[in-house]
């Protein structure tokens, strides 16, 4: 297990909370509770960065993230490490 999971801020809450089933607006709703968990963590940046490049974790919320937004994420990083090219 990662070191940064010790001390998650999620590590004691419903890990399904973190994993909303669908798109529509009671699958919205959850991921912002997860999000608001999120955004109090302590290490989210690691669990993003876990997310993203360790594992490439392809549902749920990572560091405060939907998979969708995630996707978002590696599409801008890709586009500027290739302006700096």
């Amino acid at each position: 297990m990662e070191s940064w999971r010790a001390s998650a801020a999620c590590q004691n809450v419903d890990p399904d909370l973190f994993f909303p089933v669908g798109t529509g607006g009671p699958a919205l709703i959850q991921a912002e509770e997860a999000k608001e968990i999120c955004r109090r963590c302590p290490v989210r940046e690691a669990c993003l960065r876990w997310a993203m490049d360790d594992s490439r974790q392809v549902t749920g919320v990572w560091g405060g993230l939907r998979e969708d937004e995630r996707q978002a994420l590696k599409r801008r990083l890709r586009r500027r490490a290739k302006e700096r090219n």
